[in-house]
């Protein structure tokens, strides 16, 4: 890999991990969605960090270039945040309609008892 790729990448990757990091000391985001960003932080280091392994997996897999592997991974990690992201806010709207529900329950027995 170009050294000013690798640079690039590795800024990317810090100021990402520095962005995660203060949410969560902000208490903006809950400790378990920053694990999956920190996961994708992790493995964009992990590429960057070790390109002749890159290049070995990439001829493994049949891409002809390595950025092609690593826009596939990229592309990748995306649909794996946005999957998890989808299954988190699946289970918060499930909670959010049980709350709802057990709410409207009590308010019930209360104006019964009215």
């Amino acid at each position: 890999m170009a050294k000013n790729l690798v640079l690039m990448v590795m800024i990317f990757a810090v100021l990402l991990l520095t962005v995660i990091v203060y949410l969560l000391r902000k208490r903006k985001i809950p400790v378990k969605y920053a694990l999956v960003w920190l996961f994708a932080v992790l493995v964009i280091v992990l590429i960057t960090v070790t390109p002749n392994l890159m290049y070995s997996l990439a001829n493994l897999l049949g891409f002809e270039l390595l950025s092609n592997m690593i826009l596939s991974m990229f592309i990748g990690i995306l649909l794996f945040l946005t999957l998890v992201l989808t299954v988190m806010v699946a289970n918060q709207k499930k909670k959010t309609t049980l709350l709802i529900q057990e709410l409207s329950i009590l308010k019930k027995e209360v104006e019964d008892k009215k």
